[in-house]
């Protein structure tokens, strides 16, 4: 590695946010309730397009990187147990909206949503049509583990409506896989994106992690090169984010196995190069897609957004979020569910929903969020950006030049009225748009690597 890049790695690879959200969610709280929640639902338009979150808080094992809300179950009962919450749920959102919106696009996620019975599967999509307007080419999404799967669970969710699956891979090599608790032969991935071409579905994304323990630069050719194999049509590259003071699970991972931070960024930059070799274009910080796949469609016309999933092509007003743990996005603000799955049973069992927490955005807050979304999809930011905000969009556009202007490592420039990231800037992204963020550094949230 360079000395210049050695130092902007030192400099700028800190714990700053993923940006999901602005405020992000450790700055949510109780002020925001089920009440409010209430009157957002009922004042959203009449046509609003919607797109569903489910949660599904179970996997039947459990792996030692993982950061999402989950608990491991051997037994399927507490699973359909918490399948009868989650119908209650719906029929709470459902009555708050009262007909209004469009649902264009579903997406399940976990945990591990591929554990469900496909009576199950069936049963769910039965609550979700009684419940909602869903449009007819709704764009399905899954979340998919090939430990989980068998032929009944790929025709239910065929019939479920499935347009894209989400493969989680992490890394292929044996010694990684071990650490994490996450044993996934190659062989098995092949049969899971092989299934799901042949049951039509149009776009597979395979899900990679770089800064795992024992990995290698060498190791993690071969887990490109074999994932490129399968010719996915997206790929998400993650880094890993160790944060055992949240997950303590993750205290299984020996620290001493981790790669440090300037491993982490020849890790990241070497499979960056791969896909991007392979015919893939790069999509914001951390995701990759051909050329045909909605995704980079939707980043060459600036359309590209980014919510909770991550980036996304999915434009609709608002996200309902559904199950334990879940956040939603209404044009308001942000609402997230009880984490616990008993206290999650409790609360909608009454017919009630299960708010917990969650932001009510003021102007301010909607401008600084257009911004820094702006910033992470398109790389730059401009006054035509901005200029739906009026005199503050204008002032919001000075504050971005004086730090272009007062760039020392040049990670920003300013190029014909806009400010943008140059190529050695992006890779840093975060911590750029970490200086739009009037919240970071208030209280005690702390966050994963920049990089």
């Amino acid at each position: 590695m360079q000395d210049e890049t050695f130092a902007l790695v030192e400099k700028y690879s800190t714990p700053v946010p993923r940006y999901t959200s602005y405020p992000t969610a450790p700055h949510f709280h109780a002020g925001v309730d089920t009440k409010t929640y209430a009157r957002w639902l009922a004042a959203l338009p009449e046509r609003a397009s919607i797109s569903l979150y489910l949660h599904i808080p179970y996997c039947d094992r459990l792996c030692w990187f993982c950061g999402c809300h989950t608990k491991h179950t051997l037994r399927y009962e507490p699973v359909a147990e918490y399948l009868l919450a989650l119908y209650d749920e719906i029929a709470w959102v459902s009555k708050q909206l009262r007909g209004r919106g469009v649902v264009t696009a579903i997406h399940l996620g976990g945990g591990s949503p591929t554990l469900l019975a496909p009576e199950d599967f069936q049963m769910l999509r039965r609550h979700l049509a009684d419940n909602f307007n869903l449009a007819p080419d709704v764009e399905v999404s899954i979340e998919i583990d090939p430990n989980d799967i068998d032929h009944g669970r790929y025709d239910a969710m065929a019939a479920f409506g499935l347009t894209r699956a989400s493969i989680g891979v992490q890394d292929f090599d044996p010694l990684v896989q071990n650490t994490i608790n996450r044993i996934q032969t190659f062989e098995q991935t092949r049969s899971v994106v092989d299934a799901m071409r042949q049951r039509g579905v149009r776009s597979v994304n395979l899900d990679l992690l770089y800064g795992l323990p024992h990995q290698t630069e060498e190791g993690l050719k071969k887990t490109i090169a074999a994932a490129l194999s399968l010719a996915p049509d997206r790929v998400a590259l993650f880094g890993y984010a160790h944060v055992p003071w949240m997950k303590t699970h993750q205290k299984m991972i020996p620290e001493t196995a981790l790669p440090d931070r300037h491993d982490r960024f020849s890790q990241a930059q070497l499979a960056a190069d791969l896909l991007r070799a392979a015919g893939m274009e790069a999509i914001g910080f951390d995701h990759f897609a051909m050329p045909s796949d909605s995704l980079a469609i939707a980043a060459r016309a600036g359309r590209l957004r980014r919510n909770f999933q991550g980036y996304t092509d999915d434009a609709a007003d608002a996200l309902i979020g559904l199950g334990a743990s879940a956040i939603g996005q209404l044009p308001q603000g942000y609402v997230q569910n009880i984490t616990a799955t008993g206290d999650y049973k409790k609360a909608v069992a009454g017919g009630n929903g299960a708010i917990a927490k969650g932001f009510a955005l003021t102007p301010t807050d909607k401008l600084r969020a257009h911004a820094i979304m702006t910033l992470l999809c398109k790389f730059a930011l401009t006054s035509k950006d901005l200029a739906g905000f009026g005199a503050a969009g204008e002032a919001l556009m000075h504050e971005a030049e004086a730090i272009a202007l007062t760039d020392e490592d040049g990670l920003t420039e300013m190029s014909e009225g806009q400010v943008r990231m140059t190529e050695r800037g992006r890779p840093f992204v975060r911590s750029v748009a970490a200086r739009f963020d009037t919240y970071f550094g208030q209280g005690a949230a702390r966050h994963s690597l920049a990089v």
